[in-house]
């Protein structure tokens, strides 16, 4: 576009001399291949651009500057009058960069000095001291306080000659190069379709290098409803992770009977990640890339549809909810039977009865609408979407697995068959670092919530010696180590002391587990 609009730099040109020097080695790779297909016309999209990189080539130094017209653009030999103009140019020059040695052997004054500034050009300079040695020729130029600047006849002819020869070489030079643009834009047709080209076999062999080397599956595509999924994984999640630890999980989705998968389970166990890779495999699988799975299959899908994440939009006074309800309003009124809709947390955003009722609304239309039916990945914290297997004949519910071993939670990542009934949120708040007394205080509102009781109604009720029934411990039931613990002064311990001292009870704690 620069090169079409005389705005373009010798950089440029040499860019495209570059790119389509590789034309011809990436032509011949293809055509190396016995299954052609798309690769051949990718081939002929290459073309042979030979004569424009030998006119770059030939015209346009590589080691040239950044601008036209400071003489260092067009290479030597590509044009006899600018080489002439040049060569007269380095004959001045060069007779000025020899005329400091030649006048101090003619005047014998060895602190001689030729300069040049942009106000008075070339010029001898002679201190003080020499003054009365300076030869007749010598016109006086400017006057300093150390002493004087003279010039001679024969320098202001060579200096003419080299301002002269500067000017014509930068309009040469300039006029070259636009002529070089336009013998390149008239060719600009063919080098657009070689950088197209060029540009789908980049992309085709990324998409290659990526399934070669993380191992992923070609998928099978066709116009079924099924989506089926052989121990998926997410390509960027696993590579954030040290190898070999990502958890990889089946899916299988269908607008026949697996339609709906409305998936529960605890805070940071995965399924925003698992809803996500679904999507992104599906995706993968239509732009013609292999995907990371085992095996695959997709029915092709007319657009994927996501409401995921949270945001506000301040600038038009939208809030996280309003948001969520608006992308929500356009799934449901864009999608079809053909779309993938993931949704992860519909109606986090408000209280909890109305994200479950919107929640839920959402739910039955996505399934029960006779135009939508589409297969709908449905993560959410509202355990009572469960009971909507019971109901819709094309909902699953599915759950992340957990693992509970002496009051430590160990999410599994694992997508198994069936409804969680707790998030663990209070184990997740433990483990971010929530202060004890605000875990212990939140064990306690959860309880009173659990037995209807409002929190903070009439009075505070004294902390219970173990966490609500169903939840894990946070804290040893022994009550000696329990009794020690109250009974410290933490603001009169030192750091050292603190620190031993809970390795005691931790030991105490674990010995009374034992027992």
């Amino acid at each position: 576009g620069r090169i079409r609009g005389y705005g373009a730099a010798p950089r440029d040109m040499i860019g495209i001399a570059r790119s389509l020097e590789a034309a011809p080695r990436i032509r011949a790779i293809l055509q190396e291949d016995e299954d052609r297909g798309q690769v051949e016309s990718l081939a002929r999209g290459l073309g042979d651009h030979s004569e424009v990189v030998t006119l770059i080539r030939t015209a346009i130094d590589e080691n040239s500057s950044a601008s036209v017209g400071d003489g260092t653009v067009i290479s030597p030999g590509f044009s006899s009058e600018l080489d002439s103009v040049r060569s007269a140019a380095r004959g001045a020059q060069n007779y000025m960069a020899s005329l400091e040695r030649q006048e101090r052997e003619r005047t014998g004054i060895k602190s001689l000095k030729v300069g040049y500034n942009k106000v008075f050009g070339y010029y001898i300079e002679v201190s003080k001291p020499n003054l009365q040695r300076v030869p007749d020729d010598y016109v006086r130029r400017q006057t300093l306080v150390g002493g004087e600047r003279f010039i001679t006849s024969e320098m202001k002819e060579y200096e003419s000659q080299i301002l002269s020869a500067q000017d014509q070489i930068a309009e040469m030079e300039s006029a070259l190069f636009r002529q070089v643009c336009r013998q390149v834009a008239d060719v600009a047709v063919p080098i657009l379709s070689a950088a197209d080209s060029m540009a789908h076999v980049d992309v085709l062999a990324s998409l290659g290098e990526v399934a070669l080397s993380q191992g992923y599956a070609r998928p099978s595509l066709d116009d079924g409803e099924v989506l089926e999924i052989r121990k998926g994984r997410h390509p960027v999640v696993e590579n954030a992770l040290p190898p070999g630890s990502f958890v990889p999980n089946d899916t299988r989705l269908s607008n026949g009977d697996d339609q709906l998968i409305i998936l529960t389970g605890p805070n940071m166990a995965g399924k925003s990640t698992y809803i996500r890779q679904v999507a992104i495999i599906a995706l993968m699988a239509q732009v013609g890339s292999f995907v990371p799975a085992e095996a695959a299959t997709i029915g092709l899908v007319d657009r994927i549809f996501t409401r995921v994440g949270l945001q506000d939009d301040v600038a038009v006074g939208q809030s996280t909810f309003m948001v969520e309800m608006l992308e929500t309003a356009s799934i449901l009124n864009h999608a079809t039977s053909r779309s993938l809709i993931v949704l992860d947390e519909i109606g986090r955003g408000t209280s909890t009865y109305d994200g479950l009722s919107i929640a839920r609304a959402v739910a039955e239309h996505v399934h029960n609408h006779p135009i939508l039916g589409c297969k709908t990945l449905f993560a959410t914290h509202y355990h009572e979407l469960t009971h909507l297997a019971n109901t819709l004949p094309r909902a699953r519910n599915f759950t992340v697995s957990v693992s509970e071993d002496r009051g430590v939670v160990v999410f599994l990542h694992r997508i198994v068959p069936g409804g969680a009934d707790r998030s663990y949120g209070i184990h997740v708040a433990q483990l971010a670092g929530l202060p004890g007394s605000v875990i212990n205080r939140a064990w306690e509102v959860l309880q009173e919530l659990e037995n209807g009781t409002t929190p903070g109604s009439g009075h505070r009720q004294r902390r219970s010696k173990a966490p609500p029934q169903g939840q894990l411990r946070l804290i040893g039931s022994a009550p000696d180590v329990f009794q020690e613990l109250l009974s410290l002064d933490v603001s009169a311990m030192t750091p050292l002391q603190a620190i031993n001292k809970l390795y005691e009870l931790q030991a105490s704690a674990r010995d009374s587990a034992d027992s």
